[in-house]
């Protein structure tokens, strides 16, 4: 028997002592009593692992439930091969591929071993369904390994993930850790809950060829998320999904594989034409709509770090073709005095919030551009925290388009005084299609934390730390003034680059590694270097200087 190992739980704010090689379940089964929540994993000296983690040294501990952001993922990362064990009983020989999160769940497809889709109907979600209850019911545990990175390889060979065996092939880790439930192997990029007991609330639903995964709501755990419409969402979604079919880099293996064999050019020039190609259909539209007596008003909205400076400027090129003059402003500029600024629930301002914005000022002098006036744009000061008046005249010709980039511009409530024909709304944001293999996909999420990050260092200044740790802030602004009126958009443009992890990651590896260990966002960071520790760097020269990365890189052609 080992020694005794004095820990300090954060849960309890108190030092304990264990038995070495104890694992995280048996100290939270001692701690039954203090523990206010029921843990699915936990925090060791700021990185999540799963309730099977043996300690065998001093360490810091604090249990999460799946409320926390590291226990939800825990939870649907388990939900996920609990659906891919009943995928393997219910329907043999399909090939499970879990592509997004959309309409609050996770969109899943059958294929056959040929990679084509295969007929869902509701007779096969209602067996799925089924199955990943019984799963539940029977609280089979995870079971976690950790072996050499070629036996692994033999093993995904066998169970026919081929996807993985790329990755692994890729990526050359001496070990590799994977999970097992009742047999079956798989693996993710993070740890997974105890056992399936835990994974009591979930649903299935058919969704267009496939169907979604729906883990429980966070705001009311005890059921799970109802689905909402997304129609145009899964529309932009999916054609980039076929334009990676054409292309043949789908996951992050078939990515590894391409810039191993040096055709990153090719990868890159055909993903910079497709944002052409997609930003010039939207200027045909907008031309179109002209020419019908309306969109003389583009409104172009997206989350944080979703490329929306560079969309504006492209899209303005594309429009000049279409022999129409944009002319651009930001919302910015309609910001009230700082002392009138809402306050959020921690009492700082609020400056996502719509109201946030002189709503009276903006409409006045948008429906005086319509009429053909001449408006004097206002300034705002975020020195001083309030607007400064100086001279900035504006009028709308025959052949001038405004431009309006803002985080509200799907709002309705933004420009309500206006008619909606002389309206025209773009939603812009980084919807990742790229999967790190078949049943980890990337988040979005995250896509835009990284540029975010990298941005945030080079022309704010400001450290990964600070930036991770306001990062659930400005999700929950996004939660609540962005993500609900996405279906507003006349037109949506997907920001995302097939190529654009690979390029980040020698930029972003090193500003993650000087995150303090002792500090809460380590695991965020931690995590964050884990995924892109999957990919091979590509050398950011490659880059032209009107990409939209290049907002985050630097080295742009447009100017910021």
């Amino acid at each position: 028997m080992e020694r005794k190992i004095k820990i300090f739980c954060r849960n309890t704010s108190e030092y304990i002592d264990v038995e070495g090689g104890a694992t995280l379940a048996e100290v939270a089964s001692q701690l039954a009593d203090e523990l206010t929540i029921v843990p699915i994993c936990a925090r060791v000296n700021n990185k999540t692992e799963d309730l099977g983690f043996p300690i065998h040294s001093p360490k810091q501990v604090e249990f999460l439930d799946q409320s926390s952001p590291s226990g939800n993922r825990v939870y649907v990362r388990s939900l996920c091969m609990m659906l891919y064990k009943a995928v393997t009983e219910v329907c043999p020989g399909a090939r499970l591929r879990i592509e997004h999160s959309i309409s609050r769940g996770y969109y899943c497809r059958l294929l056959d071993d040929q990679a084509h889709q295969m007929e869902v109907n509701e007779q096969t979600v209602t067996l799925l369904r089924d199955k990943m209850r019984s799963l539940a019911e029977s609280d089979i545990p995870f079971l976690r390994r950790e072996r050499l990175t070629s036996d692994a390889i033999n093993l995904f060979r066998r169970e026919g993930q081929l996807d993985k065996v790329t990755l692994l092939e890729t990526v050359h880790d001496l070990y590799t850790t994977y999970y097992k439930l009742d047999g079956l192997a798989d693996s993710y990029y993070g740890p997974l809950a105890p056992s399936t007991g835990v994974l009591k609330v979930f649903d299935l639903c058919l969704y267009k060829e496939g169907f979604l995964l729906l883990s429980c709501d966070k705001k009311d755990p005890s059921k799970p998320n109802t689905p909402v419409d997304q129609e145009k969402m899964y529309h932009a979604f999916t054609e980039y999904l076929k334009f990676n079919r054409i292309i043949k880099v789908g996951n992050v293996g078939e990515l590894n594989l391409a810039v191993k064999g040096r055709e990153t050019a090719r990868l890159i020039n055909v993903a910079e034409a497709m944002h052409d190609k997609l930003l010039g259909r939207i200027s045909d539209d907008i031309a179109r709509r002209r020419e019908e007596g309306g969109a003389s008003i583009v409104l172009l909205a997206g989350p944080s770090s979703s490329g929306k400076t560079t969309t504006n400027k492209r899209l303005a090129i594309q429009l000049m073709t279409n022999l129409i003059v944009p002319k651009m402003i930001s919302l910015d500029d309609y910001f009230i005095d700082r002392e009138r600024t809402p306050l959020d629930e921690n009492g700082d301002y609020d400056y996502e919030s719509l109201y946030a914005l002189d709503l009276d000022r903006l409409n006045s002098d948008l429906m005086r551009l319509l009429r053909g006036e001449e408006i004097n744009l206002p300034t705002y000061s975020f020195e001083l925290g309030r607007r400064i008046e100086r001279r900035r005249p504006l009028r709308l010709d025959d052949h001038d388009v405004l431009l309006v980039e803002g985080i509200h511009g799907l709002n309705p409530e933004l420009v309500a005084a206006l008619r909606s024909d002389d309206i025209y709304k773009i939603y812009v944001s980084a919807l990742t299609t790229l999967r790190i293999d078949d049943h980890n996909w990337i988040s979005t999420t995250d896509n835009r934390l990284l540029r975010r990050i990298v941005r945030d260092h080079k022309y704010r200044h400001i450290s990964a730390l600070d930036t991770i740790a306001r990062w659930p802030s400005v999700r929950r602004g996004e939660e609540r003034w962005i993500f609900p009126f996405q279906e507003n958009a006349d037109a949506m443009f997907n920001s995302s680059l097939i190529f654009e992890l690979g390029v980040m990651k020698p930029y972003v590896d090193p500003l993650l590694a000087n995150v303090p260990h002792d500090v809460p966002q380590y695991a965020e960071a931690y995590r964050l270097m884990k995924l892109l520790s999957y990919f091979e760097p590509i050398a950011a020269d490659q880059i032209p200087t009107t990409s939209l990365l290049r907002e985050f890189l630097g080295g742009s052609s447009f100017r910021y």
